[in-house]
Protein backbone atom coordinates (compact mmCIF):
# COMPACT_ATOMS: atom_id res chain seq x y z
CA UNK A 1 0.00 0.00 0.00
CA UNK A 2 1.38 3.03 -1.03
CA UNK A 3 0.22 6.34 0.96
CA UNK A 4 1.56 10.04 0.56
CA UNK A 5 2.44 11.91 3.93
CA UNK A 6 2.21 15.65 3.62
CA UNK A 7 1.19 18.70 5.16
CA UNK A 8 2.28 22.64 6.96
CA UNK A 9 4.65 20.62 8.99
CA UNK A 10 8.66 21.31 9.58
CA UNK A 11 10.73 18.81 8.26
CA UNK A 12 11.47 17.20 12.03
CA UNK A 13 7.39 17.03 12.79
CA UNK A 14 6.94 15.30 9.53
CA UNK A 15 9.72 13.02 10.79
CA UNK A 16 8.49 12.19 14.15
CA UNK A 17 4.86 11.39 12.06
CA UNK A 18 6.77 9.18 9.86
CA UNK A 19 8.52 7.25 12.36
CA UNK A 20 4.58 6.93 14.59
CA UNK A 21 3.20 6.10 11.19
CA UNK A 22 5.94 3.63 10.01
CA UNK A 23 5.95 1.89 13.43
CA UNK A 24 1.50 1.63 13.14
CA UNK A 25 1.78 0.38 9.64
CA UNK A 26 5.23 -1.24 9.03
CA UNK A 27 3.83 -2.67 5.78
CA UNK A 28 3.40 0.31 4.12
CA UNK A 29 5.24 2.37 1.76
CA UNK A 30 5.32 5.99 2.80
CA UNK A 31 5.96 8.92 0.08
CA UNK A 32 6.97 12.58 1.30
CA UNK A 33 5.96 14.18 -2.14
CA UNK A 34 3.80 13.01 -5.22
CA UNK A 35 6.20 12.58 -8.51
CA UNK A 36 5.49 11.28 -11.94
CA UNK A 37 6.93 8.41 -11.13
CA UNK A 38 4.56 7.71 -7.65
CA UNK A 39 1.68 9.58 -8.51
CA UNK A 40 -0.14 6.27 -10.29
CA UNK A 41 1.09 3.93 -6.78
CA UNK A 42 -0.73 6.72 -4.53
CA UNK A 43 -4.05 5.26 -2.88
CA UNK A 44 -3.90 7.53 0.09
CA UNK A 45 -2.77 10.70 1.51
CA UNK A 46 -2.64 10.97 5.12
CA UNK A 47 -2.37 14.77 5.70
CA UNK A 48 -1.68 18.44 8.49
CA UNK A 49 -3.62 20.54 6.24
CA UNK A 50 -1.37 20.46 3.01
CA UNK A 51 -1.11 23.77 0.55
CA UNK A 52 -4.01 24.05 -1.94
CA UNK A 53 -3.68 21.73 -4.81
CA UNK A 54 -1.19 19.26 -3.72
CA UNK A 55 -3.68 16.34 -3.84
CA UNK A 56 -4.04 16.63 -7.50
CA UNK A 57 -2.90 14.50 -9.92
CA UNK A 58 -3.22 11.37 -7.99
CA UNK A 59 -5.49 9.34 -10.08
CA UNK A 60 -5.53 6.08 -7.77
CA UNK A 61 -6.69 7.93 -4.66
CA UNK A 62 -8.99 6.68 -2.62
CA UNK A 63 -8.70 8.13 0.55
CA UNK A 64 -7.25 11.67 2.35
CA UNK A 65 -7.03 10.93 6.08
CA UNK A 66 -6.52 14.06 8.17
CA UNK A 67 -4.19 13.96 11.61
CA UNK A 68 -5.92 17.16 12.78
CA UNK A 69 -9.41 17.21 14.22
CA UNK A 70 -10.78 20.37 12.48
CA UNK A 71 -10.79 19.67 8.61
CA UNK A 72 -12.01 23.35 7.59
CA UNK A 73 -8.87 24.24 6.27
CA UNK A 74 -8.77 21.29 3.98
CA UNK A 75 -12.41 21.23 2.54
CA UNK A 76 -11.58 24.60 1.82
CA UNK A 77 -9.19 23.95 -1.15
CA UNK A 78 -11.63 23.97 -4.52
CA UNK A 79 -8.99 21.35 -5.99
CA UNK A 80 -9.53 18.55 -3.38
CA UNK A 81 -10.31 15.53 -5.17
CA UNK A 82 -13.78 13.97 -4.83
CA UNK A 83 -12.59 10.85 -2.62
CA UNK A 84 -13.63 10.29 1.01
CA UNK A 85 -12.13 12.02 3.82
CA UNK A 86 -11.63 11.14 7.09
CA UNK A 87 -10.64 13.78 10.38
CA UNK A 88 -9.31 12.40 13.34
CA UNK A 89 -11.39 11.68 16.08
CA UNK A 90 -9.16 10.63 19.09
CA UNK A 91 -10.64 10.10 22.73
CA UNK A 92 -7.01 10.79 24.09
CA UNK A 93 -7.58 13.97 22.58
CA UNK A 94 -10.82 14.38 23.65
CA UNK A 95 -9.89 13.68 27.46
CA UNK A 96 -7.16 16.88 27.11
CA UNK A 97 -10.01 19.05 25.93
CA UNK A 98 -11.71 18.16 28.76
CA UNK A 99 -8.94 19.03 31.10
CA UNK A 100 -8.45 22.12 29.72
CA UNK A 101 -12.40 23.29 29.71
CA UNK A 102 -12.51 22.08 33.69
CA UNK A 103 -9.74 24.32 34.01
CA UNK A 104 -11.42 27.15 32.26
CA UNK A 105 -14.24 26.46 33.86
CA UNK A 106 -13.29 26.66 37.61
CA UNK A 107 -11.15 29.47 36.92
CA UNK A 108 -13.90 31.54 35.72
CA UNK A 109 -16.18 30.01 38.27
CA UNK A 110 -13.81 30.65 41.48
CA UNK A 111 -12.91 34.10 40.08
CA UNK A 112 -8.95 33.03 39.89
CA UNK A 113 -8.54 34.68 36.53
CA UNK A 114 -9.60 37.74 38.96
CA UNK A 115 -7.42 37.05 41.88
CA UNK A 116 -4.75 36.91 39.52
CA UNK A 117 -5.48 40.46 38.45
CA UNK A 118 -5.40 41.93 42.13
CA UNK A 119 -2.26 40.07 42.97
CA UNK A 120 -0.24 42.14 40.72
CA UNK A 121 -2.30 45.03 42.16
CA UNK A 122 -1.45 43.58 46.20
CA UNK A 123 -4.83 44.12 46.13
CA UNK A 124 -6.17 41.19 49.28
CA UNK A 125 -9.74 40.85 48.53
CA UNK A 126 -11.90 38.12 48.97
CA UNK A 127 -14.42 38.03 46.10
CA UNK A 128 -18.29 35.92 46.56
CA UNK A 129 -18.23 32.36 45.94
CA UNK A 130 -20.61 30.57 44.86
CA UNK A 131 -21.66 26.60 44.15
CA UNK A 132 -21.00 24.88 41.11
CA UNK A 133 -24.46 23.53 40.79
CA UNK A 134 -25.04 27.20 40.52
CA UNK A 135 -23.24 28.01 37.41
CA UNK A 136 -24.69 27.74 34.28
CA UNK A 137 -22.17 26.26 31.35
CA UNK A 138 -23.24 26.17 27.55
CA UNK A 139 -21.12 23.80 25.71
CA UNK A 140 -21.31 24.84 22.17
CA UNK A 141 -20.94 21.49 19.72
CA UNK A 142 -21.36 18.08 21.32
CA UNK A 143 -19.14 16.34 18.64
CA UNK A 144 -17.04 13.68 20.54
CA UNK A 145 -14.81 16.02 22.39
CA UNK A 146 -18.38 18.08 23.08
CA UNK A 147 -19.71 15.31 24.74
CA UNK A 148 -16.60 14.51 26.61
CA UNK A 149 -15.88 18.03 28.02
CA UNK A 150 -19.90 18.19 29.01
CA UNK A 151 -19.15 14.44 30.82
CA UNK A 152 -16.62 16.08 33.02
CA UNK A 153 -18.30 18.81 33.75
CA UNK A 154 -21.47 17.43 34.35
CA UNK A 155 -19.07 15.14 37.24
CA UNK A 156 -17.81 18.23 38.95
CA UNK A 157 -21.31 19.16 39.76
CA UNK A 158 -21.78 21.76 37.48
CA UNK A 159 -25.18 22.40 35.21
CA UNK A 160 -24.59 21.92 31.73
CA UNK A 161 -26.41 22.69 28.42
CA UNK A 162 -24.94 21.52 25.15
CA UNK A 163 -26.18 22.93 22.00
CA UNK A 164 -25.63 22.39 18.02
CA UNK A 165 -27.20 23.53 14.81
CA UNK A 166 -28.88 20.17 14.33
CA UNK A 167 -31.48 17.80 16.51
CA UNK A 168 -29.96 15.02 18.17
CA UNK A 169 -29.21 13.30 21.63
CA UNK A 170 -26.73 13.40 24.48
CA UNK A 171 -26.75 11.25 27.04
CA UNK A 172 -26.94 12.32 30.50
CA UNK A 173 -26.63 16.41 29.56
CA UNK A 174 -29.13 18.63 28.50
CA UNK A 175 -29.56 19.65 24.62
CA UNK A 176 -30.66 22.30 22.85
CA UNK A 177 -30.37 22.69 19.25
CA UNK A 178 -31.32 25.10 16.06
CA UNK A 179 -30.63 29.02 16.38
CA UNK A 180 -34.45 29.87 18.08
CA UNK A 181 -32.86 27.78 20.69
CA UNK A 182 -29.47 29.60 21.26
CA UNK A 183 -30.51 32.84 22.41
CA UNK A 184 -32.73 32.40 25.81
CA UNK A 185 -29.97 29.92 26.39
CA UNK A 186 -27.49 32.54 26.74
CA UNK A 187 -28.95 34.54 28.20
CA UNK A 188 -29.19 32.33 31.47
CA UNK A 189 -25.98 31.39 30.47
CA UNK A 190 -22.73 31.89 32.73
CA UNK A 191 -20.00 30.38 31.09
CA UNK A 192 -20.04 29.76 27.63
CA UNK A 193 -17.74 26.99 25.90
CA UNK A 194 -17.25 26.62 21.91
CA UNK A 195 -16.25 23.47 20.61
CA UNK A 196 -18.42 23.91 17.07
CA UNK A 197 -16.71 22.92 14.23
CA UNK A 198 -16.15 25.61 11.65
CA UNK A 199 -18.91 25.89 9.00
CA UNK A 200 -20.86 28.67 7.00
CA UNK A 201 -23.02 28.63 9.27
CA UNK A 202 -20.90 28.68 12.34
CA UNK A 203 -18.52 31.43 11.31
CA UNK A 204 -18.31 34.30 12.69
CA UNK A 205 -21.11 32.92 15.15
CA UNK A 206 -19.39 35.05 18.43
CA UNK A 207 -20.73 38.20 16.97
CA UNK A 208 -22.11 41.75 18.76
CA UNK A 209 -25.68 40.33 18.94
CA UNK A 210 -24.09 36.77 20.22
CA UNK A 211 -22.19 38.97 23.01
CA UNK A 212 -25.60 41.15 23.85
CA UNK A 213 -27.83 37.86 24.43
CA UNK A 214 -25.64 36.80 26.83
CA UNK A 215 -25.88 37.08 30.36
CA UNK A 216 -23.85 39.89 31.88
CA UNK A 217 -20.20 39.50 32.84
CA UNK A 218 -20.30 35.89 31.72
CA UNK A 219 -17.39 34.01 30.59
CA UNK A 220 -16.42 32.85 26.80
CA UNK A 221 -14.40 29.99 26.41
CA UNK A 222 -13.06 29.24 22.19
CA UNK A 223 -11.41 26.31 22.32
CA UNK A 224 -12.49 25.72 18.64
CA UNK A 225 -11.52 28.21 15.58
CA UNK A 226 -10.62 31.68 15.54
CA UNK A 227 -12.87 31.56 12.44
CA UNK A 228 -15.74 32.13 15.00
CA UNK A 229 -15.15 34.91 16.89
CA UNK A 230 -15.15 38.58 15.71
CA UNK A 231 -12.57 40.21 17.64
CA UNK A 232 -13.50 43.64 17.62
CA UNK A 233 -16.72 42.86 18.64
CA UNK A 234 -15.25 40.90 21.37
CA UNK A 235 -13.59 43.56 22.70
CA UNK A 236 -16.02 45.67 22.88
CA UNK A 237 -18.32 42.95 25.21
CA UNK A 238 -15.66 43.01 27.06
CA UNK A 239 -14.91 46.94 27.83
CA UNK A 240 -18.73 47.17 28.39
CA UNK A 241 -18.54 43.93 30.95
CA UNK A 242 -21.07 42.15 29.08
CA UNK A 243 -18.39 39.59 29.00
CA UNK A 244 -16.24 39.37 31.86
CA UNK A 245 -13.37 37.27 31.06
CA UNK A 246 -12.34 35.40 27.80
CA UNK A 247 -10.23 32.04 27.86
CA UNK A 248 -8.95 32.04 23.99
CA UNK A 249 -7.14 29.23 22.66
CA UNK A 250 -7.43 29.59 18.99
CA UNK A 251 -7.49 33.13 16.25
CA UNK A 252 -8.04 34.33 12.94
CA UNK A 253 -4.42 34.98 12.34
CA UNK A 254 -1.56 32.24 14.27
CA UNK A 255 0.48 32.70 15.76
CA UNK A 256 -1.03 35.57 17.73
CA UNK A 257 0.90 38.66 16.22
CA UNK A 258 2.61 40.90 19.26
CA UNK A 259 0.76 43.72 18.64
CA UNK A 260 -2.50 42.12 18.97
CA UNK A 261 -4.42 43.61 21.50
CA UNK A 262 -5.63 40.17 23.26
CA UNK A 263 -2.08 39.65 24.59
CA UNK A 264 -1.84 42.55 27.08
CA UNK A 265 -6.38 42.43 27.58
CA UNK A 266 -6.42 41.98 31.60
CA UNK A 267 -10.03 40.41 31.00
CA UNK A 268 -8.21 37.55 28.37
CA UNK A 269 -6.30 34.26 28.75
CA UNK A 270 -4.67 33.62 25.56
CA UNK A 271 -3.18 29.98 24.88
CA UNK A 272 -1.17 29.10 21.76
CA UNK A 273 -3.48 26.78 20.39
CA UNK A 274 -2.56 23.92 22.89
CA UNK A 275 -5.90 22.93 24.72
CA UNK A 276 -5.46 19.39 23.13
CA UNK A 277 -2.57 18.43 21.26
CA UNK A 278 -2.27 15.99 19.20
CA UNK A 279 -1.02 12.42 20.62
CA UNK A 280 0.90 11.33 17.94
CA UNK A 281 1.34 8.00 19.22
CA UNK A 282 -2.97 7.45 19.86
CA UNK A 283 -3.47 9.20 16.40
CA UNK A 284 -1.10 6.97 14.32
CA UNK A 285 -2.90 3.74 15.38
CA UNK A 286 -6.15 5.17 14.45
CA UNK A 287 -5.13 6.27 11.15
CA UNK A 288 -3.54 2.68 10.99
CA UNK A 289 -7.19 1.27 11.41
CA UNK A 290 -8.65 3.49 8.92
CA UNK A 291 -6.03 2.28 6.58
CA UNK A 292 -6.04 -1.04 6.91
CA UNK A 293 -9.68 -0.87 6.38
CA UNK A 294 -9.39 0.77 3.14
CA UNK A 295 -6.89 -2.17 1.91
CA UNK A 296 -9.30 -4.77 3.36
CA UNK A 297 -12.41 -3.23 1.75
CA UNK A 298 -14.04 -2.59 5.36
CA UNK A 299 -15.88 0.38 6.36
CA UNK A 300 -14.18 3.44 7.01
CA UNK A 301 -14.17 5.35 9.82
CA UNK A 302 -14.99 8.95 11.03
CA UNK A 303 -15.71 10.18 7.31
CA UNK A 304 -16.89 13.82 6.80
CA UNK A 305 -20.01 15.07 5.42
CA UNK A 306 -18.21 17.95 2.87
CA UNK A 307 -22.13 19.12 2.86
CA UNK A 308 -21.99 19.84 6.39
CA UNK A 309 -18.48 20.50 6.36
CA UNK A 310 -17.34 18.41 9.20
Amino acid sequence: MDILLCGSFDDNERDAWLAELQRALPQARWHMSATAENAGLITAAVVANPPAGLLQGLPNLRLIQSLWAGVDRLLSDPSLPDVPVARMVDPTMSAAMAETALWATLSLHRGFYDYARQQHACDWRQLPQRRADEIQVTLLGMGQMGRTCAQRLVTQGYRVTGWKLRSGAAEGVALEHGMDALWPLLACSDIVINLLPLTPQTGDLLDRRFFEALRPGAGLVNLARGGHLVEADLLQALECGQVGHAVLDVFRSEPLPAEHPFWKHPQVTVLPHIAAATDMRGAARIVAVNLQALRDGESLHDLVERSRGY
